[in-house]
Protein backbone atom coordinates (compact mmCIF):
# COMPACT_ATOMS: atom_id res chain seq x y z
CA UNK A 1 0.00 0.00 0.00
CA UNK A 2 3.13 2.24 0.62
CA UNK A 3 4.42 1.45 -2.69
CA UNK A 4 1.20 1.94 -4.40
CA UNK A 5 0.69 5.68 -3.01
CA UNK A 6 4.31 6.56 -3.16
CA UNK A 7 3.77 5.84 -7.37
CA UNK A 8 0.80 7.79 -7.43
CA UNK A 9 2.55 10.91 -6.09
CA UNK A 10 5.58 9.98 -7.82
CA UNK A 11 3.51 10.43 -10.89
CA UNK A 12 3.85 9.25 -14.90
CA UNK A 13 7.81 8.23 -15.90
CA UNK A 14 9.83 5.80 -17.54
CA UNK A 15 8.89 2.98 -14.71
CA UNK A 16 5.56 4.65 -13.80
CA UNK A 17 2.76 4.51 -15.93
CA UNK A 18 -1.32 4.95 -15.24
CA UNK A 19 -4.43 3.80 -16.59
CA UNK A 20 -8.26 4.52 -16.16
CA UNK A 21 -9.10 0.80 -17.18
CA UNK A 22 -12.71 1.47 -15.37
CA UNK A 23 -14.31 -1.65 -17.30
CA UNK A 24 -12.37 -2.99 -19.93
CA UNK A 25 -8.63 -2.71 -20.84
CA UNK A 26 -6.83 0.44 -22.80
CA UNK A 27 -5.40 -0.83 -26.40
CA UNK A 28 -2.48 0.82 -25.68
CA UNK A 29 -1.60 -0.98 -22.23
CA UNK A 30 -0.13 -3.80 -24.08
CA UNK A 31 2.32 -1.10 -25.83
CA UNK A 32 3.44 0.13 -22.52
CA UNK A 33 4.06 -3.39 -21.16
CA UNK A 34 6.04 -3.77 -24.82
CA UNK A 35 8.30 -0.53 -23.72
CA UNK A 36 8.56 -1.59 -20.33
CA UNK A 37 9.96 -5.04 -21.01
CA UNK A 38 12.31 -3.07 -23.54
CA UNK A 39 13.64 -0.59 -21.67
CA UNK A 40 14.22 -0.84 -17.92
CA UNK A 41 11.39 -2.19 -16.71
CA UNK A 42 8.16 -0.72 -14.80
CA UNK A 43 4.93 -0.61 -12.99
CA UNK A 44 1.24 -0.14 -14.22
CA UNK A 45 -1.60 1.13 -12.02
CA UNK A 46 -4.96 0.46 -13.80
CA UNK A 47 -7.59 2.16 -11.94
CA UNK A 48 -5.46 5.49 -11.79
CA UNK A 49 -6.27 8.51 -14.33
CA UNK A 50 -2.98 10.01 -15.70
CA UNK A 51 -3.48 12.74 -13.42
CA UNK A 52 -3.01 10.85 -10.27
CA UNK A 53 -6.55 10.60 -9.55
CA UNK A 54 -7.87 6.91 -7.93
CA UNK A 55 -11.00 6.10 -9.91
CA UNK A 56 -10.72 2.28 -9.21
CA UNK A 57 -11.36 -0.67 -11.68
CA UNK A 58 -15.53 -2.00 -11.46
CA UNK A 59 -15.33 -4.93 -8.68
CA UNK A 60 -17.72 -7.23 -10.73
CA UNK A 61 -14.80 -6.88 -14.00
CA UNK A 62 -11.64 -7.27 -12.13
CA UNK A 63 -11.44 -11.29 -12.60
CA UNK A 64 -12.16 -10.61 -16.21
CA UNK A 65 -9.70 -7.82 -16.76
CA UNK A 66 -6.93 -10.15 -15.17
CA UNK A 67 -7.49 -12.89 -17.42
CA UNK A 68 -8.14 -10.96 -20.66
CA UNK A 69 -4.43 -9.64 -19.22
CA UNK A 70 -2.85 -12.31 -19.09
CA UNK A 71 -4.59 -14.05 -22.07
CA UNK A 72 -3.01 -11.19 -24.30
CA UNK A 73 0.54 -10.68 -23.46
CA UNK A 74 0.69 -14.47 -23.51
CA UNK A 75 -0.75 -14.51 -27.07
CA UNK A 76 2.37 -14.41 -29.02
CA UNK A 77 0.21 -12.43 -32.36
CA UNK A 78 0.10 -9.73 -29.67
CA UNK A 79 3.34 -9.28 -27.72
CA UNK A 80 6.02 -11.49 -29.14
CA UNK A 81 7.84 -12.94 -27.12
CA UNK A 82 5.57 -13.67 -24.67
CA UNK A 83 5.53 -12.57 -21.10
CA UNK A 84 5.06 -13.94 -18.16
CA UNK A 85 3.62 -11.12 -15.88
CA UNK A 86 0.67 -11.68 -12.56
CA UNK A 87 -1.56 -8.99 -11.47
CA UNK A 88 -1.99 -7.69 -7.59
CA UNK A 89 -5.32 -6.50 -6.74
CA UNK A 90 -4.96 -3.32 -4.08
CA UNK A 91 -7.71 -1.45 -2.22
CA UNK A 92 -6.91 2.13 -1.78
CA UNK A 93 -9.74 4.48 -0.34
CA UNK A 94 -12.38 1.71 -0.75
CA UNK A 95 -11.66 1.17 -4.62
CA UNK A 96 -9.87 -1.29 -6.57
CA UNK A 97 -6.34 -0.94 -8.61
CA UNK A 98 -4.94 -3.27 -10.35
CA UNK A 99 -1.32 -3.03 -9.91
CA UNK A 100 1.20 -4.64 -12.76
CA UNK A 101 4.72 -5.40 -12.32
CA UNK A 102 6.87 -5.46 -15.31
CA UNK A 103 10.54 -6.54 -15.41
CA UNK A 104 13.67 -5.66 -17.71
CA UNK A 105 13.21 -8.62 -20.27
CA UNK A 106 16.60 -9.69 -21.54
CA UNK A 107 14.81 -10.41 -24.82
CA UNK A 108 13.91 -7.30 -27.69
CA UNK A 109 9.57 -7.92 -27.56
CA UNK A 110 7.31 -6.65 -30.49
CA UNK A 111 3.51 -5.67 -30.00
CA UNK A 112 1.31 -6.11 -32.91
CA UNK A 113 4.32 -6.76 -34.79
CA UNK A 114 5.98 -3.19 -33.91
CA UNK A 115 9.45 -2.63 -31.65
CA UNK A 116 8.78 0.05 -28.93
CA UNK A 117 11.09 1.56 -26.31
CA UNK A 118 10.37 4.79 -23.76
CA UNK A 119 12.17 6.94 -22.17
CA UNK A 120 11.53 10.20 -19.85
CA UNK A 121 10.01 12.32 -22.90
CA UNK A 122 7.31 9.56 -24.27
CA UNK A 123 7.33 6.19 -26.07
CA UNK A 124 8.50 6.01 -29.38
CA UNK A 125 8.11 3.42 -32.52
CA UNK A 126 11.67 2.36 -33.27
CA UNK A 127 11.05 -0.83 -35.52
CA UNK A 128 12.00 1.15 -38.54
CA UNK A 129 14.97 3.16 -36.93
CA UNK A 130 17.88 0.47 -38.00
CA UNK A 131 20.66 1.68 -35.74
CA UNK A 132 18.25 1.98 -32.44
CA UNK A 133 17.11 -1.47 -32.36
CA UNK A 134 20.29 -2.56 -33.19
CA UNK A 135 21.38 -0.63 -30.05
CA UNK A 136 18.61 -1.75 -28.33
CA UNK A 137 19.39 -5.64 -29.22
CA UNK A 138 22.99 -5.04 -28.28
CA UNK A 139 22.30 -3.34 -24.53
CA UNK A 140 20.64 -6.52 -24.34
CA UNK A 141 23.21 -9.18 -25.03
CA UNK A 142 25.58 -7.65 -22.93
CA UNK A 143 23.50 -6.92 -19.91
CA UNK A 144 22.13 -10.75 -19.68
CA UNK A 145 24.86 -13.36 -20.59
CA UNK A 146 22.08 -15.84 -20.71
CA UNK A 147 21.54 -14.59 -24.09
CA UNK A 148 25.30 -14.98 -25.66
CA UNK A 149 25.09 -17.26 -29.08
CA UNK A 150 27.36 -20.06 -29.68
CA UNK A 151 26.92 -20.50 -33.63
CA UNK A 152 28.90 -23.64 -32.82
CA UNK A 153 26.27 -25.70 -31.35
CA UNK A 154 22.70 -26.81 -32.39
CA UNK A 155 20.11 -28.94 -31.81
CA UNK A 156 22.39 -31.94 -32.37
CA UNK A 157 24.79 -30.83 -29.19
CA UNK A 158 21.54 -30.76 -26.83
CA UNK A 159 20.22 -33.81 -24.93
CA UNK A 160 16.94 -34.70 -26.86
CA UNK A 161 16.04 -36.73 -23.88
CA UNK A 162 15.91 -33.95 -21.41
CA UNK A 163 13.92 -32.23 -24.06
CA UNK A 164 11.52 -34.83 -23.80
CA UNK A 165 11.30 -34.43 -19.86
CA UNK A 166 10.40 -31.18 -20.19
CA UNK A 167 7.97 -31.31 -22.59
CA UNK A 168 5.87 -33.70 -20.60
CA UNK A 169 6.62 -32.17 -17.86
CA UNK A 170 5.05 -28.83 -19.23
CA UNK A 171 1.91 -30.87 -19.90
CA UNK A 172 1.67 -32.73 -16.72
CA UNK A 173 1.28 -28.84 -15.17
CA UNK A 174 -0.71 -27.58 -18.35
CA UNK A 175 -3.30 -29.10 -20.29
CA UNK A 176 -2.51 -28.58 -24.10
CA UNK A 177 0.40 -26.58 -23.50
CA UNK A 178 2.45 -25.62 -26.70
CA UNK A 179 4.83 -27.41 -26.07
CA UNK A 180 3.37 -30.64 -26.59
CA UNK A 181 2.54 -29.86 -29.92
CA UNK A 182 5.96 -28.53 -31.22
CA UNK A 183 9.08 -30.44 -32.17
CA UNK A 184 12.40 -30.44 -30.80
CA UNK A 185 13.70 -27.25 -32.73
CA UNK A 186 10.42 -25.55 -32.03
CA UNK A 187 10.78 -25.79 -28.52
CA UNK A 188 13.98 -24.58 -28.13
CA UNK A 189 13.11 -21.75 -30.51
CA UNK A 190 9.82 -20.85 -28.36
CA UNK A 191 11.63 -20.96 -25.17
CA UNK A 192 14.48 -18.31 -26.87
CA UNK A 193 17.36 -20.54 -26.20
CA UNK A 194 18.36 -19.86 -30.19
CA UNK A 195 18.85 -16.85 -31.50
CA UNK A 196 20.47 -14.96 -33.61
CA UNK A 197 23.81 -12.81 -32.88
CA UNK A 198 22.74 -9.17 -34.04
CA UNK A 199 26.49 -8.24 -34.41
CA UNK A 200 27.62 -11.11 -36.54
CA UNK A 201 24.35 -12.29 -37.88
CA UNK A 202 25.58 -16.15 -36.69
CA UNK A 203 22.61 -18.07 -35.16
CA UNK A 204 23.23 -20.70 -32.61
CA UNK A 205 21.85 -22.08 -29.00
CA UNK A 206 22.38 -19.43 -26.26
CA UNK A 207 24.28 -20.15 -22.91
CA UNK A 208 20.93 -20.67 -20.93
CA UNK A 209 20.06 -23.52 -23.92
CA UNK A 210 23.58 -24.94 -23.25
CA UNK A 211 23.14 -24.69 -19.11
CA UNK A 212 18.79 -26.05 -19.50
CA UNK A 213 19.56 -28.82 -22.14
CA UNK A 214 23.25 -29.65 -22.79
CA UNK A 215 25.28 -32.61 -22.07
CA UNK A 216 27.42 -32.51 -19.36
CA UNK A 217 30.53 -32.37 -21.69
CA UNK A 218 29.49 -29.40 -23.52
CA UNK A 219 27.87 -27.57 -20.65
CA UNK A 220 31.37 -28.05 -19.18
CA UNK A 221 33.54 -26.97 -22.19
CA UNK A 222 31.37 -23.87 -22.76
CA UNK A 223 31.29 -22.76 -18.63
CA UNK A 224 34.23 -25.12 -17.40
CA UNK A 225 33.60 -23.32 -13.86
CA UNK A 226 29.77 -24.23 -13.73
CA UNK A 227 28.92 -26.16 -10.45
CA UNK A 228 26.90 -26.24 -7.32
CA UNK A 229 28.49 -27.33 -4.09
CA UNK A 230 26.09 -29.20 -1.79
CA UNK A 231 27.29 -29.45 1.96
CA UNK A 232 26.35 -30.89 5.19
CA UNK A 233 28.98 -29.41 7.58
CA UNK A 234 26.63 -30.59 11.73
CA UNK A 235 30.19 -32.91 13.01
CA UNK A 236 32.93 -32.81 11.23
CA UNK A 237 33.36 -29.00 11.05
CA UNK A 238 36.88 -29.08 9.57
CA UNK A 239 35.24 -30.69 5.91
CA UNK A 240 32.08 -32.24 5.88
CA UNK A 241 29.44 -34.96 6.53
CA UNK A 242 28.17 -35.32 3.30
CA UNK A 243 28.54 -33.90 0.19
CA UNK A 244 27.40 -33.67 -3.72
CA UNK A 245 29.05 -31.53 -6.40
CA UNK A 246 26.72 -31.05 -9.05
CA UNK A 247 27.71 -30.28 -12.51
CA UNK A 248 25.54 -30.94 -14.49
CA UNK A 249 22.52 -29.37 -16.92
CA UNK A 250 19.84 -26.92 -14.25
CA UNK A 251 16.96 -29.39 -14.38
CA UNK A 252 18.46 -31.80 -13.26
CA UNK A 253 20.82 -29.64 -10.73
CA UNK A 254 17.64 -28.40 -9.66
CA UNK A 255 16.47 -32.41 -8.70
CA UNK A 256 19.57 -32.75 -6.74
CA UNK A 257 19.63 -29.98 -4.89
CA UNK A 258 16.03 -31.01 -3.70
CA UNK A 259 17.69 -34.35 -2.90
CA UNK A 260 19.93 -33.37 -0.75
CA UNK A 261 17.88 -31.26 1.19
CA UNK A 262 14.68 -34.00 1.79
CA UNK A 263 17.97 -36.31 2.73
CA UNK A 264 19.18 -33.88 5.22
CA UNK A 265 16.73 -31.44 6.76
CA UNK A 266 13.19 -32.72 8.80
CA UNK A 267 9.99 -32.11 7.31
CA UNK A 268 8.36 -31.30 10.68
CA UNK A 269 3.95 -31.70 10.83
CA UNK A 270 2.78 -28.53 9.51
CA UNK A 271 -1.25 -27.84 8.91
CA UNK A 272 -2.70 -24.98 6.57
CA UNK A 273 -6.37 -24.93 7.01
CA UNK A 274 -7.47 -28.66 6.84
CA UNK A 275 -4.36 -29.93 4.69
CA UNK A 276 -1.00 -30.58 5.49
CA UNK A 277 1.33 -29.35 3.47
CA UNK A 278 5.73 -29.46 3.61
CA UNK A 279 6.67 -26.10 4.32
CA UNK A 280 10.44 -27.62 4.03
CA UNK A 281 9.75 -28.14 0.29
CA UNK A 282 8.03 -25.32 0.01
CA UNK A 283 11.00 -23.07 1.11
CA UNK A 284 13.56 -25.09 -0.85
CA UNK A 285 12.16 -24.91 -3.93
CA UNK A 286 12.43 -21.46 -3.73
CA UNK A 287 16.03 -21.73 -2.61
CA UNK A 288 16.72 -23.93 -5.26
CA UNK A 289 15.24 -22.49 -7.74
CA UNK A 290 17.03 -18.46 -6.47
CA UNK A 291 20.50 -20.80 -6.89
CA UNK A 292 19.87 -22.04 -10.40
CA UNK A 293 17.67 -19.13 -12.01
CA UNK A 294 19.62 -15.77 -10.60
CA UNK A 295 23.40 -16.73 -10.70
CA UNK A 296 25.60 -14.96 -12.98
CA UNK A 297 27.14 -17.75 -15.01
CA UNK A 298 30.22 -15.57 -16.34
CA UNK A 299 31.37 -15.69 -12.74
CA UNK A 300 33.80 -18.47 -11.42
CA UNK A 301 32.34 -18.46 -7.76
CA UNK A 302 31.34 -21.68 -7.25
CA UNK A 303 27.44 -21.94 -5.73
CA UNK A 304 27.09 -23.25 -2.43
CA UNK A 305 24.25 -24.38 -0.29
CA UNK A 306 25.49 -25.42 3.14
CA UNK A 307 23.37 -27.43 5.62
CA UNK A 308 24.86 -26.02 9.20
CA UNK A 309 23.61 -26.72 12.54
CA UNK A 310 20.59 -24.77 13.10
CA UNK A 311 20.28 -23.32 9.84
CA UNK A 312 21.01 -23.56 6.02
CA UNK A 313 23.63 -20.68 3.51
CA UNK A 314 23.49 -20.57 0.31
CA UNK A 315 26.09 -18.42 -1.72
CA UNK A 316 26.07 -17.89 -5.86
CA UNK A 317 27.33 -15.19 -7.90
CA UNK A 318 25.53 -11.96 -8.57
CA UNK A 319 24.93 -8.39 -10.88
CA UNK A 320 23.64 -7.13 -8.20
CA UNK A 321 20.86 -4.02 -7.96
CA UNK A 322 21.09 -2.71 -4.90
CA UNK A 323 23.21 -4.03 -1.60
CA UNK A 324 22.14 -5.19 1.95
CA UNK A 325 19.64 -7.20 3.44
CA UNK A 326 16.41 -7.02 1.18
CA UNK A 327 13.09 -5.88 3.40
CA UNK A 328 10.40 -8.34 1.96
CA UNK A 329 7.76 -5.42 2.16
CA UNK A 330 9.74 -3.04 -0.24
CA UNK A 331 11.53 -5.49 -2.34
CA UNK A 332 11.17 -5.00 -5.95
CA UNK A 333 11.85 -8.31 -7.79
CA UNK A 334 14.56 -8.60 -10.47
CA UNK A 335 15.65 -10.83 -13.15
CA UNK A 336 19.00 -11.67 -12.92
CA UNK A 337 18.14 -14.28 -16.16
CA UNK A 338 14.58 -14.24 -17.37
CA UNK A 339 14.75 -17.03 -19.92
CA UNK A 340 15.93 -19.38 -17.59
CA UNK A 341 13.68 -18.10 -14.82
CA UNK A 342 10.75 -18.67 -17.73
CA UNK A 343 11.56 -22.16 -18.66
CA UNK A 344 11.86 -23.08 -15.00
CA UNK A 345 8.49 -21.69 -14.70
CA UNK A 346 7.36 -23.60 -17.79
CA UNK A 347 7.85 -26.89 -16.05
CA UNK A 348 6.87 -26.09 -12.42
CA UNK A 349 10.45 -25.88 -10.93
CA UNK A 350 9.71 -21.79 -10.09
CA UNK A 351 7.09 -19.60 -9.01
CA UNK A 352 6.01 -16.62 -10.85
CA UNK A 353 8.85 -13.30 -10.24
CA UNK A 354 8.84 -12.56 -6.70
CA UNK A 355 5.80 -14.92 -5.39
CA UNK A 356 8.50 -17.58 -4.69
CA UNK A 357 10.27 -15.47 -2.03
CA UNK A 358 7.00 -14.49 -0.52
CA UNK A 359 6.26 -18.15 0.28
CA UNK A 360 9.49 -18.42 1.61
CA UNK A 361 9.20 -15.60 4.37
CA UNK A 362 5.43 -17.06 4.87
CA UNK A 363 6.23 -20.14 6.22
CA UNK A 364 10.52 -19.42 7.60
CA UNK A 365 9.50 -18.45 10.51
CA UNK A 366 7.06 -21.30 11.15
CA UNK A 367 9.69 -23.62 9.90
CA UNK A 368 13.04 -22.52 11.57
CA UNK A 369 11.54 -19.76 14.53
CA UNK A 370 13.27 -16.99 12.00
CA UNK A 371 12.10 -15.13 9.04
CA UNK A 372 14.78 -15.89 5.76
CA UNK A 373 17.28 -13.31 5.12
CA UNK A 374 18.22 -12.39 1.83
CA UNK A 375 21.56 -10.42 1.49
CA UNK A 376 22.18 -8.83 -2.22
CA UNK A 377 25.83 -7.72 -3.41
CA UNK A 378 28.31 -9.40 -5.84
CA UNK A 379 27.46 -12.44 -4.15
CA UNK A 380 23.75 -13.33 -3.07
CA UNK A 381 23.33 -15.07 0.19
CA UNK A 382 19.73 -16.74 1.88
CA UNK A 383 20.03 -17.91 5.20
CA UNK A 384 17.53 -19.86 6.25
CA UNK A 385 16.99 -21.24 9.92
CA UNK A 386 16.06 -24.92 10.04
CA UNK A 387 14.63 -27.19 13.41
CA UNK A 388 17.15 -29.66 15.21
CA UNK A 389 14.95 -31.67 17.19
CA UNK A 390 17.48 -32.73 19.95
CA UNK A 391 21.32 -31.76 20.51
CA UNK A 392 23.65 -34.14 17.46
CA UNK A 393 25.77 -36.45 19.36
CA UNK A 394 29.45 -35.75 18.53
CA UNK A 395 30.39 -38.58 15.83
CA UNK A 396 33.37 -39.76 14.03
CA UNK A 397 33.78 -37.81 10.75
CA UNK A 398 32.51 -40.35 7.88
CA UNK A 399 34.50 -42.47 5.76
CA UNK A 400 32.19 -43.04 3.07
CA UNK A 401 34.07 -42.36 -0.41
CA UNK A 402 32.67 -39.00 -1.50
CA UNK A 403 31.67 -40.92 -4.91
CA UNK A 404 29.42 -43.15 -2.66
CA UNK A 405 27.49 -39.79 -0.70
CA UNK A 406 27.13 -38.19 -4.16
CA UNK A 407 25.23 -41.05 -5.20
CA UNK A 408 23.16 -41.25 -1.98
CA UNK A 409 21.81 -37.90 -2.87
CA UNK A 410 21.36 -38.52 -6.67
CA UNK A 411 19.35 -41.87 -6.01
CA UNK A 412 16.67 -39.62 -4.15
CA UNK A 413 16.66 -36.70 -6.62
CA UNK A 414 13.57 -37.50 -8.33
CA UNK A 415 11.63 -37.76 -4.94
CA UNK A 416 9.65 -34.25 -4.14
CA UNK A 417 9.92 -33.04 -7.62
CA UNK A 418 8.05 -36.74 -9.08
CA UNK A 419 5.87 -36.85 -6.47
CA UNK A 420 4.16 -33.42 -7.43
CA UNK A 421 4.27 -34.68 -10.93
CA UNK A 422 2.44 -38.26 -10.37
CA UNK A 423 -0.41 -35.60 -8.57
CA UNK A 424 -0.82 -33.74 -11.29
CA UNK A 425 -0.61 -36.40 -13.95
CA UNK A 426 -3.61 -37.75 -12.18
CA UNK A 427 -5.55 -34.78 -11.99
CA UNK A 428 -7.11 -34.96 -15.28
CA UNK A 429 -7.75 -38.88 -15.42
CA UNK A 430 -6.69 -42.24 -14.10
CA UNK A 431 -3.45 -43.68 -15.31
CA UNK A 432 -1.76 -46.63 -15.22
CA UNK A 433 1.85 -47.36 -13.91
CA UNK A 434 3.54 -47.15 -17.98
CA UNK A 435 0.96 -44.32 -18.49
CA UNK A 436 2.55 -42.51 -15.68
CA UNK A 437 6.01 -43.43 -16.67
CA UNK A 438 5.21 -42.12 -20.10
CA UNK A 439 4.37 -38.78 -19.23
CA UNK A 440 7.35 -38.25 -16.45
CA UNK A 441 9.77 -38.72 -19.47
CA UNK A 442 11.09 -41.87 -17.90
CA UNK A 443 12.16 -44.88 -19.23
CA UNK A 444 10.97 -47.80 -16.86
CA UNK A 445 9.79 -48.28 -13.47
CA UNK A 446 12.41 -46.54 -11.38
CA UNK A 447 13.43 -47.07 -7.77
CA UNK A 448 12.49 -43.29 -7.02
CA UNK A 449 9.14 -43.81 -8.79
CA UNK A 450 8.24 -46.88 -7.02
CA UNK A 451 8.76 -45.55 -3.50
CA UNK A 452 7.10 -42.01 -4.64
CA UNK A 453 4.13 -44.62 -5.81
CA UNK A 454 4.06 -46.37 -2.22
CA UNK A 455 4.74 -43.58 -0.31
CA UNK A 456 1.81 -41.54 -2.02
CA UNK A 457 -0.67 -44.38 -1.35
CA UNK A 458 0.33 -44.73 2.24
CA UNK A 459 -0.09 -40.74 2.55
CA UNK A 460 -4.06 -41.91 0.86
CA UNK A 461 -3.04 -39.32 -1.44
CA UNK A 462 -3.78 -41.78 -4.20
CA UNK A 463 -5.95 -45.33 -4.68
CA UNK A 464 -6.00 -48.25 -6.96
CA UNK A 465 -9.35 -48.07 -9.35
CA UNK A 466 -9.38 -51.32 -8.71
CA UNK A 467 -8.76 -51.99 -5.15
CA UNK A 468 -9.64 -55.31 -4.78
CA UNK A 469 -7.30 -56.45 -7.83
CA UNK A 470 -4.09 -54.92 -7.06
CA UNK A 471 -2.61 -57.36 -9.60
CA UNK A 472 -4.86 -56.49 -12.99
CA UNK A 473 -3.11 -55.67 -15.84
CA UNK A 474 -6.28 -53.68 -16.32
CA UNK A 475 -4.97 -51.78 -12.73
CA UNK A 476 -4.58 -48.28 -12.73
CA UNK A 477 -4.05 -45.16 -10.33
CA UNK A 478 -6.21 -41.90 -9.28
CA UNK A 479 -6.60 -39.38 -7.37
CA UNK A 480 -8.47 -39.61 -3.47
CA UNK A 481 -10.51 -36.48 -1.81
CA UNK A 482 -6.99 -35.99 0.46
CA UNK A 483 -4.99 -35.90 -3.40
CA UNK A 484 -7.18 -33.25 -4.81
CA UNK A 485 -7.09 -31.23 -1.17
CA UNK A 486 -2.72 -31.69 -1.69
CA UNK A 487 -2.91 -30.40 -5.56
CA UNK A 488 -5.42 -27.81 -5.19
CA UNK A 489 -3.16 -26.09 -2.07
CA UNK A 490 -0.08 -26.51 -4.05
CA UNK A 491 -1.77 -24.26 -7.02
CA UNK A 492 -2.58 -21.51 -4.64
Amino acid sequence: MIEVTALIKQGEGISVEFKKCRNNLNRDIYETVCEFLNRHGGTLLLGVSDAGEVTGVDPDCTEQLKKNFVTAINNPQKLYPPAYLSIDEIDKEGKTILRIYVPESSQVHRCNGRILDRNEDGDFDITDHTTQVANLYLRKQTTYSENKVYPHVGLSDLRSDLIARCRKLAGVWTAGHPWSQMDDQELIQSAQLYQIDTETRKDGITLAGILLLGTDQLILSTVPHHRTDLILRKVNLDRYDDRDLVRTNLVESYDRIIAFVQKHLPDPFFLEGMDRISIRDAIFREVASNILIHREYTNAFPAKLIIEFGQVCTENSNKPHGFGTLDPTTFTPFPKNPVIGAFFREIHRADELGSGMRKMMRYGNAYGGADPELIEGDVFQVVVKVPEFGAIAPQRPSLKPESEAQSGAQSGAQSGAQSDDIIHALSERALSANELIEMLGLSSKTGAFKRNIKELMDRRFIEYTLPEKPGSRLQKYQLTEAGNRFLKSSQD
